[in-house]
């Protein structure tokens, strides 16, 4: 029986080739927090992505030490500590946001999709408001 063996897609490309990849689509995401890419990478992307901010949330040594494994630029470290980070401490999970494009890409026909950053200034779409920060500021309606 073939049960848990492929948990992550492979994107046709070899371990080390996919791991410098999402590596570098994480770097570039967290410098432009919007980047376009193909509907398989950007949901993989999404995993390792988030958990990138998690590790930022935490804001401790070991945390910038896991983060500094993923992330490529130094200027980048620095934004997702003190940018990213406590953008989202209200939130619990879900930070990032998968948009289909409507149109595949010219060359190959791939599907396309937006992968962005919620609650930031200038999103496609608005993200809903997290449960922690309803009951702090708007506890007495």
């Amino acid at each position: 029986m073939r049960k848990r063996l492929a948990q992550y897609r492979k994107l046709g490309r070899t371990p080390d080739h996919k791991w410098a990849m999402l590596r570098n689509m994480v770097t570039s995401l967290i410098k432009h927090e919007r980047i376009v890419t193909t509907v398989p990478k950007a949901k993989e992307l999404r995993h390792l992505a988030d958990k990138v901010v998690g590790y930022a949330k935490k804001n401790t040594i070991q945390g910038r030490q896991l983060a500094w494994r993923v992330v490529r630029e130094k200027p980048v470290v620095t934004k997702l500590f003190e940018v990213l980070g406590p953008r989202y401490e209200d939130r619990e999970g879900g930070y990032t946001r998968v948009l289909k494009l409507s149109r595949p890409r010219r060359g190959d026909n791939a599907p396309m999709a937006v992968i962005e950053y919620v609650d930031r200034p200038g999103e496609i779409r608005a993200a809903r408001v997290p449960e922690k920060r309803k009951r702090r500021y708007f506890s007495n309606l």
